[in-house]
């Protein structure tokens, strides 16, 4: 069996769910313990470094016998949960696909960034470095991109997201949002005393389903289309005879290149004050809980052209593409690390069902080691 292929069943079968998703999840640990013995047995210098207690990177690298720039491969470690899944951690090979929780997103191209810097460690390297980071948390809040980009430095970074080997080069980013509307609780038979902050919330959805309606309508970015909002959870209110006096809105706000970052709290913020406007005794409030930059790099630069030429060397078509999730090559890119992204397909990023191809993972180790050594010549 492929070192790639066998290195992806491995990392498959290793429960990795991120503990801040799924409460009691065992996290990274094993899953960077695991890469880092691998890594050691084939002669590259590899290091376990902590992202938050418990959740380590795994920091792999290939030295060349000469100084020179620097190249990242980088994946994250952790997957999202496994509810309704049969048998989440049994990798299973069917029809080309390798099966199973996290085998697209996104050990498949993990496995390859590993397979690839073996393969250059195994042939030597003139010059430069090859630096594979394994990071942690990328489903949740990206700590280990933060925590690795606070280290290390380097002239260019490949994310093996899953991309159907298309070279990704922009994504959308997002602004996590609560709004909340209050009320006046009282009995359900005296409405006078009373003031309905559930119904009042119902205009807020009105308003918003208005501003989704305008922003998708609205200027799209030529490879990420328009920009989004939707309504994620609701909750408010405590029994049948009572008036709310509360109810918690979280909305998701799905952002393009060129936004300010203010903006999705600033357009939530302008529909609340109309309302008040219209109807003074109307109390509603809004507060960004989180959020992240979009991301994009001109296909001009030097390493996505430098990529796509090692496409073309394998026998791949070369398309630029923008991916609609966001990814860390966004914080590594503000870290000032050229970033793109390219990885494997498959299908059942989040799903019930989820799948890699393998030919993919091999042909995506392929392009990763031509890139590797002629980025690093």
């Amino acid at each position: 069996m492929h070192f790639a292929i066998s290195l992806l069943r491995d990392l498959v079968a290793i429960d990795s769910r991120n503990p801040s998703l799924t409460p009691g999840a065992p996290g990274e640990g094993a899953i960077a313990a695991h890469l880092h013995d691998v890594c050691r047995r084939h002669g590259l210098d590899a290091a376990l470094e902590e992202a938050a207690p418990g959740r380590p990177n795994l920091v792999a690298v290939v030295e060349g016998r000469a100084r020179g720039r620097t190249l990242v491969f980088c994946g994250h470690t952790d997957t999202v949960g496994v509810s309704g899944m049969r048998d989440p951690f049994a990798p299973v090979e069917r029809e080309g696909r390798l099966y199973g929780r996290g085998a697209q997103d996104m050990k498949g191209g993990l496995a390859a960034c590993v397979g690839a810097a073996v393969q250059i460690a195994a042939e030597g390297l003139p010059r430069g470095r090859l630096v594979v980071a394994a990071v942690a948390d990328e489903e949740h809040a990206s700590l280990g991109a933060e925590a690795f980009v606070r280290g290390w430095r380097a002239d260019g970074a490949v994310v093996a997201e899953p991309t159907d080997l298309q070279i990704g080069i922009a994504h959308k980013g997002f602004a996590f949002l609560e709004v909340e509307t209050l009320g006046v609780a009282a009995h359900g038979s005296r409405p006078a005393e009373g003031r309905d902050a559930i119904l009042r919330m119902g205009r807020v959805l009105g308003v918003l389903e208005e501003l989704d309606r305008a922003l998708q309508a609205g200027p799209r970015h030529p490879r990420l289309g328009p920009a989004s909002l939707h309504a994620s959870t609701i909750r408010g209110g405590t029994e049948w005879s009572v008036y709310p006096a509360h109810c918690l809105l979280q909305l998701e706000r799905r952002t393009l290149p060129g936004e300010p970052p203010d903006r999705p709290l600033g357009e939530v913020e302008s529909l609340l004050a109309a309302l008040r406007e219209r109807d003074p005794d109307f109390e509603g409030r809004a507060r960004q809980v989180f959020g992240r930059d979009p991301w994009e790099i001109d296909e001009r630069a030097e390493l996505p052209q430098m990529l796509a030429s090692a496409c073309r060397s394998a026998g791949l078509p070369t398309t630029f593409t923008g991916m609609s999730f966001w990814t860390d090559a966004q914080i590594l890119g503000r870290a000032g690390m050229p970033a793109v992204l390219f990885g494997p397909g498959g299908a059942g990023l989040h799903g019930v069902e989820e799948y890699v191809r393998i030919d993919d993972v091999l042909a995506c180790q392929q392009v990763l080691t031509t890139l590797a050594r002629t980025f690093l010549t």
